[in-house]
């Protein structure tokens, strides 16, 4: 009885995950690349009160780690890695972003109207 009631919570776990990556792959998507200490774009302008996701790509032979504290978010990744960060619905402003490891040259930002 219990390993039925143990498969009960791993499939009701796997539709979870699955229907928040879907959720996630329908979301307005923007993407920031990060090489030679800089990220581009390094303006982003978004609707407000929307809520999206950005997909950040190294294609930088060192690693980075995308953060922005206003926003709560960092996600370090080795060269020629990929991922994706979603953000929650923002009110009106501007949100800073950068690379942890090359502060003083990448940095950008989130323009929400």
């Amino acid at each position: 009885m219990k390993i039925t009631r143990l498969s009960d919570i791993g499939i009701a776990l796997l539709f979870a995950i699955a229907s928040t990556a879907a959720a996630a792959a329908d979301l307005p998507t923007h993407t920031v690349v990060a090489r030679d200490g800089r990220l581009q774009p390094n303006l982003l302008e978004v609707p407000a009160g929307v809520r999206f996701k950005i997909v950040i790509r190294n294609e930088g032979h060192d690693a980075i780690e995308f953060e922005s504290r206003r926003l709560r978010k960092e996600k370090v990744l080795g060269p020629g890695a990929s991922s994706f960060v979603v953000i929650a619905p923002l009110k009106p402003g501007e949100y800073d972003f950068f690379d942890e490891f090359h502060a003083a040259t990448a940095q950008g930002r989130i323009v929400a109207r």
